[in-house]
């Protein structure tokens, strides 16, 4: 095998030749082939040598080798097997690391050193799962990862904007969420058919999930063009009583849920849950 970089199209295409292999698309390989943006993922993580990182979805190891070179201990989760010997040959000069043969769905996060960091270029299509167990866990720090660009711009999107909504605000709830970059589908090898984005999630200390919070976030967005009382009446709150808690929070009989905080909704469940509406 060649000494070129991992993230080199002519070393990708070497190691796919040695081991009979092509991308798989069930498991949404596309392998990163920009220097500039795994420096930049990299970078943003923020990683130091006393940190515990997870990677989920390492394809041939890319992005895994400068994790391994930075982290303390690294856990990285596979779910296609063919690609087992391949990162165990990539990654042959480190001994911190450790791969599962895994579907990282699956994988228990509460095993895991508290303040860990989860750094990957994800899967697109489970990175949504993917990301609430990690945040759902308070196992993490900090989250670094690479999704599709409309997912990004929903993790980081703010009231009274089209991307908003009650995923935005069950990322807001745990953490801060910024986009950091946008990534060309150049950028990787096969080209996805769609741009990427960097984005880095701050989690908040002892932040613990809010099951009643969110189940009201989810209804109030279920019919999305509905005003926010309509939709907690459909779903059996009382007219009377909902039109009065909007009314004592200072919000308009017409808002949107599209319209409303993270602190409006907090408000909203308070008094809704106090006063025993449903």
């Amino acid at each position: 095998m060649s000494k070129k970089p991992l993230y080199s199209i002519a070393r990708i295409q070497e190691i796919l030749d040695k081991y009979n292999l092509k991308a798989d698309k069930r498991f949404g390989q596309n392998f990163l082939i920009d220097v500039n943006i795994l420096n930049r993922i990299v970078n943003t993580a923020e990683i130091t040598k006393d940190d515990f990182v997870l990677e989920i979805g390492p394809g041939l190891g890319v992005l895994t080798y400068e994790l391994a070179k930075k982290a303390a201990s690294l856990v990285t989760i596979e779910l296609d097997k063919r690609l087992i010997e391949v990162l165990e040959e990539n990654l042959a000069e480190f001994d911190n690391f450790k791969i599962i043969n895994q579907d990282a769905l699956n994988y228990n996060l509460g095993h895991l050193p508290n303040n860990s960091l989860l750094v990957a270029n994800l899967p697109y299509n489970v990175a949504t799962p993917i990301i609430i167990n990690a945040l759902e866990s308070n196992k993490f720090k900090r989250l670094v990862f690479l999704v599709q660009k409309e997912l990004a711009q929903r993790f980081s999107a703010v009231p009274a904007t089209k991307n908003y909504g009650a995923l935005s605000l069950i990322v807001q709830y745990y953490g801060r969420a910024q986009r950091i970059a946008d990534v060309s589908p150049n950028s990787f090898f096969p080209a996805p058919k769609v741009t990427s984005s960097i984005v880095r999630i701050d989690i908040k200390d002892d932040i613990k999930p809010n099951p009643e919070l969110f189940k009201l976030i989810h209804l109030a967005f279920k019919h999305r063009r509905k005003t926010l009382k309509k939709n907690l009446i459909m779903a059996n709150y009382q007219a009377v009583q909902v039109l009065a808690t909007i009314e004592k929070l200072g919000l308009k009989a017409t808002a949107r849920a599209e319209e409303l905080s993270l602190a409006d909704f907090i408000k909203l469940q308070l008094e809704l849950s106090n006063s025993h509406f449903r």
